[in-house]
């Protein structure tokens, strides 16, 4: 009976924890591979994805929701070293180390089930990775139980590969070429740390080393492609540039679908030690770039030398090299072994719109929309112009709009002349149109949902507005509306065709949009600066990228010249203080001199004016009888002469007498 009850009691799971160290975390790459497993249970790859949970990964609208879903039990528990020793920690991280001794760094090491570490992004990485791998070889025979260590490498450690088939130069490379690879002149360090991770990993099973060539990782905060991304959202060039013919092909991989790789090889600990990791895709960066600029951008690209790329400030020559590569992969071995729940799987072009999501979610990039209206001369320019710049936004003014429209509408209705073997491409085109229409409109509204729009009325009075246009020089006035019958005529049908309900504030107003309203003729400022800033107030701060290098370096040029100015009026003030100050302290000194010579002079005056009477009395009765005692002295010559003269002056007393 007991047996039974025995047999009939629950089993409680068993919860594996396993302690993950991964270099960098405050990194691209580390970091989302780091947050990915943070939210990873052990051993969850190794049961097959159903269904149900294919849907529910499909429905999701942001494979980084997904990855920063409440923490399950028994997940990977993450530690790792930062970059920097300011860089602060990240959420999913247990543990993190800025500037350890090596001795430290091998202890740290030597707790963990799973040591990563990614040289993809920083080649100063591979010579500490060579040193961990070898430092913690030497400590196998302390092993509790069976490590793994996985480096992240690159694909650019392929780059000059020789084809598999002369006659066809299309065949793709898998794992099992890994032998036949030849690295890019700049990654030969990591082909001989390749070489010797998997040498370490021969000697003992209780270590067992793998190595994952990477393709270039996109996704999230953008990873090599933010350059492009950046050019494209900002705007501020009509194309973007592709380096030489852009026929290249550059495999790539999605940085949450890497992650679920390395989640993987956790796991499995497949019997190959070298894999592959890359997307089913075959695209080329002029593929890659034109999507981009399709999609979040002027919609041109701009094919310029492959030498000028190097004139990018902003693309490392790693990024370069990755971009620049012809190859050809196919990650054989993890697509037909592997459970990954993929983010990217059939590459970036087809996945753009969930990218750019995640590119936008993980940069903080929220457009913010201006409308600003108000009557003629009221700064509706001057004040959008210096909100473009503050916002990094697009100033679209009314008249190019207007010249835009026309070219397009003029395109539209000029005749053409369409043979019979040409209708059914031009009804192919009318219905490409449309599709482009739709997916446009369908973004459009996708994005006023998700941003901020806000509406701007600035107003005056006539006689405010009346006297701003008089006050303008002659050569801004000169081929504008400001002209003195222009500029009344637009005043006046401003003022007419505002006065019933049915205006455009009343529109925003009916659409929850409520108008910020600005009275400029109160604020008494010709430069609208005040408006600006009230306006900067009312919208809040930039959702945007923050300064580049020289934004940055011209933003403290001139904090340090207004510091030194500052200083020196503060120098200044307080050198004209102490002027003032001793001016005030030297009249005050002269001005105490001269009372005291005043009450001295009193003092004595007064003095004198008291002595006269016994002056008098001294004149009368003491001193002739002073002199007669000191006469009887000198004649006498006593041996006391002080004695004598008091004698004789007590006998000699006029009063006694």
């Amino acid at each position: 009976m007991a047996e039974e009850e025995e047999t009939a009691a629950p089993t409680e799971k068993v919860i594996r924890i396993q302690r993950v160290f991964i270099n960098l975390l405050d990194s691209y790459s580390s970091g989302n591979i780091g947050k990915f497993l943070s939210n990873c249970v052990v051993g969850a790859s190794l049961e097959e994805i159903t269904e149900e949970e294919e849907e529910e990964d499909e429905n999701k609208s942001s494979t980084l929701e997904a990855s920063s879903a409440k923490v399950k039990e028994g997940t990977f528990q993450i530690v790792g070293t930062l970059s920097k020793p300011a860089s602060p920690r990240p959420d999913f991280a247990v543990e993190t180390y800025s500037a350890i001794s090596r001795e430290d760094l091998l202890m740290r090491l030597l707790e963990c089930d799973v040591i990563i570490y990614n040289i993809t992004e920083s080649s100063q990485q591979v010579e500490e990775a060579i040193w961990a791998v070898s430092a913690l070889s030497e400590e196998v025979s302390h092993f509790e139980k069976r490590k793994i260590f996985i480096l992240l490498s690159t694909v650019m450690t392929w780059a000059r590969s020789k084809a598999l088939d002369p006659e066809d130069s299309e065949v793709p490379f898998t794992e099992e070429d890994y032998r036949r690879r030849k690295s890019h002149p700049n990654f030969l360090d990591h082909i001989n740390a390749e070489k010797m991770i998997l040498k370490f990993g021969r000697k003992t099973r209780k270590f067992a080393t793998y190595v994952v060539a990477a393709g270039l990782q996109y996704g999230a905060e953008g990873g090599m492609l933010h350059t492009f991304f950046k050019m494209a959202w900002l705007g501020e060039i009509p194309a973007l540039p592709v380096f030489g013919n852009g026929t290249n092909v550059i495999p790539t991989i999605h940085v949450l679908d890497l992650a679920g790789v390395i989640q993987n090889v956790i796991d499995h600990t497949p019997k190959p030690h070298y894999l592959v990791a890359v997307d089913e895709s075959v695209h080329t960066l002029e593929d890659i770039v034109k999507c981009i600029s399709k999609n979040t951008g002027p919609g041109k690209i701009q094919k310029i030398p492959r030498e000028n790329a190097y004139l990018t400030k902003d693309l490392t020559q790693d990024c370069l090299d990755h971009l620049l590569v012809n190859l050809r992969m196919e990650a054989l071995f993890v697509k037909e072994n592997f459970n990954i729940r993929w983010a990217a799987q059939t590459g970036f072009v087809e996945n753009i719109n969930g990218i750019l999501k995640e590119y936008k979610q993980s940069r903080g990039l929220m457009p913010i929309k201006i409308c600003i209206l108000g009557p003629p001369a009221v700064g509706k320019s001057s004040i959008a112009e210096e909100l473009a710049k503050y916002y990094k936004l697009h100033h679209i003014q009314l008249k190019d709009v207007i010249s835009e429209a026309i070219a397009k509408l003029e395109t539209i209705v000029a005749p053409k002349d369409i043979g019979e073997g040409e209708e059914e491409v031009e009804e192919e085109e009318e219905e490409e149109n449309v599709e482009d229409a739709q997916e446009l409109l369908d973004g459009i509204r996708e994005s006023m949902e998700q941003n901020a729009e806000f509406v701007c009325a600035l107003d005056a009075s006539d006689e405010f507005l009346k006297e701003r246009v008089i006050n303008l020089p002659e050569r801004i006035v000169a081929g504008t509306h400001y002209s003195q019958d222009r500029f009344l005529r637009a005043l006046s049908n401003y003022r007419d065709i505002n006065i019933e309900d049915e205006t455009v504030l009343n529109y925003f107003d009916e659409i929850e949009i409520h108008p910020i309203h600005i009275d400029v003729g109160k604020l008494e400022d010709a430069q609208n600066r005040l408006a600006i800033k009230q306006l900067i107030k009312e919208i809040g701060e930039p959702r945007n990228y923050g300064l580049t290098d020289e934004e940055k370096a011209e933003e403290e040029r001139k904090a340090a010249e207004e510091r030194l100015a500052r200083e020196a009026a503060e120098e200044a003030e307080r050198e004209h203080q102490e002027a003032v100050e001793m001016a005030e302290k030297i009249a005050r000194w002269e001005e105490w001199n001269k009372r005291l010579e005043e009450v001295k002079r009193e003092e004595r005056e007064l003095l004198e004016a008291q002595s006269i009477p016994l002056r008098n009395y001294l004149m009368t009765y003491v001193m002739p009888t002073l002199i007669q005692g000191l006469n009887e002295c000198c004649n006498v010559r006593p041996e006391d002469p002080v004695d004598f003269l008091a004698e004789y002056l007590f006998k000699n007393n006029p009063e006694a007498q």
